[in-house]
C-alpha cells in the first residue's frame, strides 16, 4: 500500500484527496494546509484523516510514501524538492515549476534518488484525448497539418500568474502528448487590461514538416469555449470538451492537389465525406490518473506525464513569456 499525503486543500486539493482516497493500493493518510478552515473542511469530509498546518512535518513523516503538491506554482519547486530530499515520490500540480532550471533540478534529484515525479496533466487521461491519440497513432488523420486550440472564459483571474501560465499548460501538455514532436520556434502576443498581467494571449508554434500549432487563451471572453481542431491530409477532427454527448467529431473532409505544375495551373479538389462520432470512455480522468500513479510506483514504470513531460511544457511557457515581452518576436526552442 502507498501511503499518500496532500499539501494544499484549496480549489483542486479536495479532488486530489477524493480520487486517491478511492484508489486501490492507496491509504490517504494526511492533508496539510496553512489555513485552519481548509484543514477543518478536510477533517469533516474525511473523518480520521490526519491534518497538518506545517508542511515540513508532513514531508518528514516516516508514515508517508508519496506526496501530492497542490499549491500555487511559485511554491512547487521548494515543496517538491523537500519531498524528494526526504525520499518520497511526488505528484505535482501543473505547471510543474516556475522555471526550466527548477524543473531540471527536480528531475536530476529524482533520478539520483530513484524516485518518481508525476505532473498532474489530467487531460491526458480523459477518454477524448486517449481516443485522439489512438486515431493519430493509427494514422487515421494522415499527415498532420495543424493543431488549433481555444480555451477561453470570463475569469478566474489569478494574482500570481498570467493567463498563459494558468490556462495554456492544459493544451500544451495535450499537444505534447498527441504530437510527440519538439517545436522549433514560438511566437506569442497578448495584452494585460486589469491587473498588470496578460489576461489574453495568442501563441503560435512552428515545427518541422510545415506543422503548426496555435493556442488562444483568454480570461475576458463572454462565453466559455474549450475546443481543439486537428487537421490531417486524410481526415479532420473537432474536439469540443463542453459537449457532453458528442465531444469528438471526425470529418472525412480535406483538400487534394491534382496538379502542381505552376502556381497558375494549381488544381485542387475538395473532399467532403461522412462525419462520425467515436465512442469514448467517460470515467473520471483524475481517477484514472491516480490509478496510473499507483501503477507506475508499484511496477517502477516511467509515467507519460513525468518530470520530463512537465519540463517540456515549462520550456514552452518560458519561451512564451520571452516572446510576449518582445511583442511576438520568434523565440527558438
Amino acid at each position: 500500500m502507498i501511503r499518500m499525503g496532500v499539501i494544499g486543500y484549496g480549489y483542486w486539493g479536495p479532488n486530489i484527496v477524493r480520487n486517491f482516497m478511492n484508489t486501490d493500493g492507496v491509504i490517504m493518510a494526511a492533508v496539510c494546509d496553512i489555513q485552519a478552515e481548509a484543514r477543518e473542511k478536510a477533517a469533516r469530509a474525511w473523518p480520521g484523516i490526519k491534518t497538518y498546518s506545517d508542511c515540513d512535518e508532513l514531508i518528514k513523516s516516516a508514515d508517508i510514501d508519496a506526496i501530492a503538491v497542490v499549491t500555487p506554482v511559485y511554491t512547487h519547486y521548494e515543496l517538491a524538492r523537500k519531498v524528494l530530499e526526504n525520499g518520497k515520490h511526488v505528484f505535482v500540480e501543473k505547471p510543474f515549476t516556475s522555471t526550466v532550471r527548477q524543473a531540471e533540478d527536480l528531475i536530476e534529484l529524482a533520478e539520483r534518488k530513484n524516485l518518481t515525479i508525476m505532473v498532474d496533466h489530467t487531460f491526458l487521461f480523459t477518454g477524448a484525448v486517449r481516443k485522439i491519440k489512438e486515431l493519430i497513432d493509427e494514422e487515421s488523420l494522415g499527415k498532420l497539418y495543424y493543431f488549433d486550440s481555444t480555451r477561453v472564459n470570463l475569469g478566474l483571474f489569478q494574482h500570481d500568474i498570467n493567463v498563459v501560465w494558468d490556462l495554456a499548460p492544459h493544451d500544451l501538455a495535450i499537444m505534447d502528448y498527441l504530437i510527440g514532436e519538439k517545436p522549433e520556434y514560438i511566437s506569442a502576443t497578448g495584452q494585460s487590461h486589469l491587473n498588470g498581467m496578460e489576461d489574453i494571449a495568442f501563441i503560435t508554434m512552428y515545427f518541422q514538416n510545415q506543422f503548426i500549432a496555435h493556442f488562444n487563451v483568454n480570461w475576458l471572453s463572454p462565453v466559455k469555449i474549450r475546443q481543439t481542431l486537428i487537421s490531417g491530409n486524410r481526415k479532420m477532427l473537432v474536439w469540443n470538451d463542453l459537449d457532453t454527448d458528442q465531444k469528438i467529431k471526425v470529418y472525412d473532409k480535406g483538400v487534394d492537389v491534382a496538379s502542381r505544375e505552376s502556381i497558375y495551373n494549381l488544381l485542387v479538389s475538395y473532399r467532403s465525406g461522412d462525419m462520425w462520432i467515436p465512442r469514448l470512455d467517460n470515467s473520471e480522468a483524475l481517477q484514472r490518473e491516480a490509478q496510473y500513479f499507483v501503477h507506475c510506483l508499484e511496477k517502477k514504470e516511467k509515467p507519460i506525464n513525468d518530470g520530463h513531460a512537465g519540463l517540456r511544457v515549462v520550456k514552452i511557457l518560458e519561451a512564451t513569456t520571452k516572446s510576449l515581452k518582445n511583442r511576438g518576436r520568434l523565440v527558438p526552442l
